[in-house]
């Protein structure tokens, strides 16, 4: 292609959903040839680029997600031909001695998906917990920088260097690019639980964009999850991470209108709710709570539940939500879920208690460029018919909100009050 030429809107398409949905696959393919991060990241990227080019002249490959991992793999053997001392000046992903050579699962092997090896050597021990999931959203996903931050709420900059510091910790930490023995296992799996749990939430609800699911990292969270149930069976956060998102999911194809227009729960046709997965989710929902106490995973799988159990919204237990919520922040001291906590106080208790308790939070550091904050108060505001302040609300949640499906519906409210004029 020509310098300055746009690639063809076909190609350009089919490498933009590739990158949605082969990302993932092609660079934890790559990473276990180079056993380097920055080197697997920049031959995937080249190989991205060249794609808009090669497809445009020989046409689009049957299988776009072998064509890419080839290619990137071929420039990384290229490379690392070129430059024999590289992978001494950059973060290695070490294989130890007597693990397999580059190249396919070894025979006999039970968990060949190059995307646990990933998630697990980024979730080392050595690494913050906090750089654990960042470093893992960034290679796994392919999400931006910036759309990382968006997930941990805090700044672009900040989690760009965070992600920098935990590439640098896993050279000098020497990590190794494999699925930990049994006796590691404990200490990982928290935090890919983690992981798994946000990629799902960015999936589920899109930090930015046209469209509120991102249906490739929702899929993408349910596949690890599973994969994560298949190799700890017993684990009851695995048990509870799978039903949460099981649970969740089983909502997708209501959670909007024909039109695009964002529908709320209390809108929803339960009757086409996924009822596979809410009786899949509920069985492990119940082996999950077993353990004294509950794991996080289990009590957000528990009020997920509710929901999925209740026949209709006006038949939801708002005080069981509100009692598990409070279980929940206290193994799990989060803004978001004290946040949730106060939007369920608001519909067991009425709009006035949803609004003191969410008014409580207000000067939480971590809340203040959280977007559904604003949208909770303006609701409870317009409830109590103070439109006025809750017309502010609603536009200081616009400012706050990328998802242009979540825009429309928060600039639709703003409309409504507009048209009911001043309090």
């Amino acid at each position: 292609m020509a310098p300055g030429v746009a690639p063809d809107p076909a190609v350009a398409a089919a490498v933009a959903d590739a990158h949605r949905r082969e990302w993932a696959f092609v660079l934890a393919a790559t990473a276990r040839v180079t056993r380097d991060l920055d080197l697997a990241e920049e031959c995937v990227q080249d190989a991205y680029a060249r794609a808009l080019t090669v497809w445009g002249e020989r046409g689009i490959p049957q299988r776009p997600g072998a064509w890419l991992t080839t290619t990137a793999r071929n420039r990384a053997m290229d490379e690392l031909r070129r430059h024999a001392t590289l992978r001494r000046s950059l973060p290695q992903l070490l294989v130890l001695s007597g693990d397999p050579a580059p190249g396919p699962a070894a025979a006999g092997e039970e968990f060949p998906d190059d995307r646990l090896r990933l998630i697990f050597t980024c979730c080392h021990p050595a690494l913050a917990e906090e750089a654990k999931v960042a470093l893992t959203l960034r290679l796994l996903c392919g999400l931006t920088t910036a759309e990382v931050a968006r997930a941990f709420l805090v700044g672009e900059s900040a989690m760009a260097a965070r992600i920098t510091r935990a590439k640098k910790k896993i050279a000098t930490a020497r990590i190794p690019y494999r699925v930990p023995p049994a006796d590691e296992l404990p200490e990982r799996i928290d935090a890919v639980l983690t992981v798994v749990h946000l990629l799902f939430t960015t999936g589920h609800t899109a930090p930015v964009g046209d469209d509120l699911v991102r249906r490739d990292l929702v899929e993408r969270a349910l596949d690890l999850a599973r994969m994560l149930r298949t190799l700890l069976p017993g684990d009851a956060g695995v048990a509870g991470l799978l039903a949460l998102v099981l649970l969740t999911d089983a909502r997708r194809a209501t959670r909007s209108a024909d039109d695009g227009r964002l529908l709320l729960l209390a809108e929803q046709d339960r009757r086409r709710w996924d009822h596979a997965e809410i009786d899949e989710g509920l069985a492990l929902v119940r082996e999950a709570l077993r353990p004294r106490p509950p794991g996080r995973f289990a009590l957000m799988a528990a009020v997920a539940a509710v929901h999925a159990e209740a026949p209709s919204w006006q038949e939801t237990d708002w005080r069981e939500v509100v009692a598990l919520y409070d279980l929940l922040v206290q193994i799990w001291p989060s803004p978001v879920v004290a946040l949730n906590r106060a939007v369920a106080v608001g519909f067991a208790d009425g709009p006035a208690a949803g609004l003191a308790a969410v008014d409580e939070l207000a000067a939480e550091p971590q809340l203040a460029g959280y977007g559904y904050l604003a949208a909770a108060r303006a609701d409870f505001l317009r409830r109590l018919n103070r439109t006025a302040e809750a017309r502010l609300a609603y536009e200081e949640a616009l400012l706050l909100t990328g998802n242009a499906v979540e825009r429309d519906f928060l600039a639709d409210r703003l409309r409504e009050l507009d048209q009911e004029g001043p309090a």
